[in-house]
C-alpha cells in the first residue's frame, strides 16, 4: 500500500512536472508535436492626452506611440515599426481630417527629426547653438516645448521609425538584414501605415505622405510596388536623385556652391540676398557653363578664362584652380577650398557649418553637418559607416517612455549606421519617375518638393532638373526652396515657410484617389 502511495505520488509529481515544461516550452514557442511555433504577441500602445497651445489657438490631442508588427520573409510576423503618432481629439467627423504619415531618411534614420524637430506639436529644443539650425541627429540634451509651428491643427500626424532605427526592432530569431534593401524597407513602412489606418479606423480620411532624403526614395518605391494604398498627396523633402554624367553634376551643383560662398563672404555680396545669387548662379549654370561644359576641349582658352572667372566670382574659388580642374569643382573640392586660408571646410548636408581641415578628410562620412564623428576618428584612413556604429538619443528616448509613457527598455536609435552600411540598393530604380507615373495613373495625386539652398549632398537644381526630366505634371506641382540645409525645415526662417506650404497642401477639399 506504502509502495503504491509512493508511486502515486511521484507520478502527481512527474505530471505537474510535464505541464511546467510545457507552459515554459508555449512561452518559447515549442509545440506539443516539438515544432516551433511564433510566440503569441500582444502589440504595445500608449495613449496619453495632451494639450497643444500657440498664439493663436489651443487643440487638445492625443498622443500614440504603438507597435505595428510587419511581416519577415515567409510573410510572418517579424518585426515591429513603432509609429509616434498625435490625433485631434473631439473630431466630429474624422473621415474629413487629413493624416498624415512622415519618415525621415538615412537609410537608418528614425522619424525624429521631422516629428520634434518640424511639424510635430512638440519641439526638442538643444541648447543654444546660433544658427544654422540644429544637426541631423537631433539634440543630446535641452528642453521640450510647445511647437508653434505644429500641424496639429491642421491634420492628424504619425511619424514612423522604420526597422533598426528608433524603438522598431525585428523579433528575437529574426534577421534584421532582411528589410536592409530598397524593396523590404518600402513593404514594411507600408504595412505599418495599413495598420495604422486599420486600428485607427481612418481608411476614409484624406491621407498624405512626407518623405526626407533616402525617405523620398522609400515614397517612391512604396508608391510603384503597392497599389491598394494611395495619397492626396506626396511631399519630397531633400529630394535625394543620382547626379550621372559629364555635365549634369557639375551644372546642378553650382548654384549651392554660390550660396555657400555668399554664407561665409567669399565673394562680394553687393547688396544681394542669398535668393538673389542662387538664382544668377542658377541662370549661369543652365546656359554659358552648361555650354561651355559641352563644347569640352574644344572651347577656346580666352572663353575657358573668361568662364572660369565667372565661376571664381560666384562660388569663391581662384579662377586658376577652376580652369586648371577644366571648369569641373567636384564637392570635395569646394568644401576643402572654400575656406583653406582659415584651416576650414565646409558641410556637407549644410555648407555654412564648418569643420577643421584634416589629413585625409573624407568629405561625407566625416561631414561637420552631420555631427555624428567622434573627434577620435577625426582623419581615420579606415572611416566607415559601420565604424560610427548606432547614434542613440536618450533624451528622445525619455520623452516616449516618460512623457509619452511607451513601455520599454530599449535605447533610442536616432541613426543606425549598421543598417546603412549593410543596405542593398536597387541602383536602377528612379522614385522620381515613379512619383511621377504614380500621378499619371492617379489624376488627385499631388506632388510638392522641397529643398535647401545650402544642401550640397542633395542639390536644389539636381531636383529641379530629375523632376523636370522625368516628366511630372506641372499643373499637380509645388516647388518650395528654402534658405536652409539638407533638413531645410529646422531654422527659424524657414519653419514657418514651409509650415504654411503644407498647410496649403493639405487644404480641404481634396478626397483620397
Amino acid at each position: 500500500m506504502e509502495d503504491r502511495r509512493r508511486r502515486a505520488d511521484q507520478a502527481v509529481r512527474m505530471a505537474a512536472a510535464v505541464r511546467r515544461w510545457v507552459v515554459a516550452l508555449a512561452v518559447l514557442g515549442v509545440t506539443a508535436s516539438g515544432a516551433w511555433a511564433a510566440p503569441v504577441r500582444t502589440p504595445r500602445s500608449a495613449m496619453t492626452h495632451l494639450v497643444w497651445t500657440s498664439s493663436a489657438a489651443k487643440v487638445r490631442y492625443t498622443a500614440w506611440v504603438e507597435d505595428n508588427f510587419v511581416n519577415d520573409a515567409h510573410g510572418k510576423p517579424g518585426a515591429s515599426i513603432i509609429t509616434v503618432a498625435y490625433t485631434r481629439d473631439g473630431v466630429a467627423d474624422p473621415a474629413r481630417r487629413p493624416v498624415i504619415f512622415a519618415f525621415n531618411g538615412g537609410p537608418g534614420a528614425a522619424g525624429s527629426m521631422l516629428n520634434l524637430g518640424g511639424i510635430g506639436p512638440v519641439r526638442l529644443i538643444g541648447k543654444p547653438k546660433g544658427e544654422p539650425g540644429e544637426r541631423p541627429g537631433m539634440p543630446q540634451a535641452g528642453h521640450y516645448q510647445d511647437n508653434p509651428e505644429s500641424l496639429i491643427g491642421a491634420a492628424d500626424l504619425v511619424f514612423i521609425d522604420p526597422v533598426s532605427t528608433g524603438f522598431s526592432r525585428a523579433f528575437p530569431g529574426e534577421n534584421p538584414r532582411q528589410w536592409y534593401t530598397d524593396a523590404s524597407d518600402a513593404a514594411s513602412v507600408t504595412q505599418a501605415i495599413e495598420h495604422w489606418l486599420t486600428v485607427h479606423h481612418r481608411w476614409a480620411s484624406p491621407r498624405y505622405l512626407i518623405g526626407e532624403s533616402y525617405g523620398t526614395e522609400r515614397v517612391g518605391m512604396m508608391l510603384a510596388k503597392d497599389k491598394r494604398l494611395r495619397f492626396d498627396g506626396v511631399v519630397l523633402v531633400a529630394l535625394a536623385v543620382p547626379a550621372e554624367g559629364r555635365l549634369i553634376p557639375y551644372v546642378t551643383s553650382l548654384p549651392t556652391m554660390a550660396a555657400g560662398a555668399w554664407y561665409h563672404h567669399q565673394i562680394a555680396r553687393d547688396g544681394r540676398t542669398v535668393e538673389q545669387v542662387f538664382a544668377q548662379a542658377e541662370r549661369f549654370a543652365r546656359t554659358d557653363y552648361l555650354d561651355a561644359l559641352f563644347r569640352g576641349s574644344s572651347l577656346p582658352r580666352a572663353d575657358r578664362t573668361r568662364i572660369a572667372e565667372r565661376m571664381s566670382a560666384l562660388i569663391g574659388l581662384p579662377a586658376s584652380l577652376i580652369e586648371a580642374r577644366g571648369l569641373r569643382i567636384d564637392k570635395n573640392t569646394y568644401m576643402f577650398k572654400l575656406l583653406k586660408d582659415e584651416h576650414l571646410r565646409t558641410g556637407l548636408l549644410d555648407v555654412r557649418v564648418t569643420g577643421q581641415l584634416i589629413k585625409n578628410g573624407q568629405g561625407a562620412i566625416d561631414d561637420p553637418a552631420l555631427g555624428a564623428l567622434p573627434k577620435k576618428l577625426l582623419g581615420s584612413t579606415h572611416l566607415t559607416a559601420a565604424s560610427l556604429g548606432i547614434l542613440e538619443n536618450p533624451m528622445i528616448g525619455g520623452y516616449l517612455k516618460h512623457e509619452l509613457h511607451f513601455p520599454t527598455k530599449q535605447q533610442y536609435y536616432s541613426i543606425n549606421f549598421i543598417a546603412n552600411s549593410k543596405w542593398k540598393y536597387n541602383r536602377r530604380f528612379d522614385a522620381v519617375a515613379a512619383v511621377s507615373k504614380a500621378m499619371k495613373a492617379q489624376p488627385k495625386l499631388r506632388l510638392m518638393w522641397v529643398q535647401g539652398m545650402y544642401d550640397l549632398t542633395c542639390p536644389a537644381d539636381l531636383a529641379q532638373y530629375t523632376i523636370d526630366q522625368d516628366g511630372v505634371p506641372a499643373d499637380r506641382l509645388t516647388a518650395l526652396v528654402l534658405p536652409g540645409p539638407h533638413s531645410a525645415y529646422t531654422t527659424k526662417q524657414t519653419l514657418p515657410i514651409f509650415v504654411s506650404a503644407l498647410r496649403r497642401f493639405i487644404s480641404p477639399g481634396n478626397s483620397t484617389p
